[in-house]
């Protein structure tokens, strides 16, 4: 969970927008507003008259930037993965313009569970069943054979970033598969669920393990459940997803997102170049 954007007009032009999504697809705002990373989503609890509970999601974009992977994300990732992985349904999209801006508006099926994590970043032990686990294991080995023309990660922003934030060169991705791109355990509920696809394509083989222990370094007992749990992380093609990731997070660190876990980032990639 995320705070709303901090000029004012931008959390009035999104409430405005949100109003007008429920309307148009005939639902009353029954919970919180939730807003998502720097603002740029908005979700909230709503009742639809036939499906009853659902989930809400309004996207928000300016005109010319309103199109690519982040913006059509979890429609695509609803006609692969729904009904075959664990994840909430998506019903219904509408889009709409207004104050310069696109809005897309995504009615999901609403999932009456809490996440493992209110943040991206684990900061408590997790106390999940051995069948949870399992689910997840078998959700991302299916993702991981579904084909798609999406990509998640590009060597030619490996080639690029790695050096700078590692010092290192970056190493070439030999071995690719489909990642839901956003593994974390904010997006992870207790059953589990698998949430935000938006980020879903082509990424190194072991990218969403590679992110879930990134996100659960902190948790030492999680972070070694998580290598447990995925093999992959162990071998080379494991190494080079987590040199990846890791790089990602210095990154987004480098912006302001979450530097709470830069010095586990920091060991991790001792041991790993």
């Amino acid at each position: 969970m995320y705070s709303p954007p901090p000029d004012p007009a931008d959390q009035q032009r999104m409430r405005r927008a949100y109003a007008r999504s429920a309307r148009l697809l005939d639902v009353s705002v029954t919970g919180p507003e939730v807003w998502g990373w720097h603002g740029r989503t908005l979700s909230s609890r709503v009742e639809h008259p036939n499906r009853g509970g659902c989930w809400l999601r309004l996207i928000s974009a300016p005109h010319a930037r309103a199109t690519g992977k982040g913006w059509e994300g979890n429609r695509k990732a609803a006609a692969l993965f729904d009904g075959r992985v664990r994840k909430p349904l998506l019903y219904d999209t509408i889009e709409s313009t207004g104050d310069g801006y696109t809005y897309q508006a995504e009615l999901h099926q609403y999932v009456d569970e809490p996440t493992c994590s209110l943040s991206p970043v684990l900061r408590t032990r997790l106390d999940l069943p051995v069948s949870w686990w399992d689910s997840l294991r078998a959700d991302l080995e299916y993702v991981s054979r579904t084909a798609t023309d999406r990509v998640a990660v590009r060597q030619e922003w490996v080639d690029r970033s790695v050096p700078r934030f590692l010092g290192v060169p970056g190493p070439r991705i030999t071995d690719w598969a489909t990642a839901h791109g956003d593994l974390h355990p904010a997006n992870l509920t207790t059953s589990p669920y698998l949430l935000d696809w938006e980020g879903f394509g082509l990424a190194p083989v072991g990218y969403d393990a590679a992110m879930f222990l990134a996100y659960c370094l902190l948790v030492p007992e999680v972070a070694q459940r998580v290598r447990d749990t995925f093999p992959i992380l162990g071998t080379a093609p494991g190494r080079v997803a987590q040199i990846i990731v890791v790089t990602e997070l210095l990154q987004s660190a480098s912006r302001g997102d979450h530097p709470e876990i830069l010095p586990a980032l920091q060991h991790l990639i001792v041991d790993l170049t």
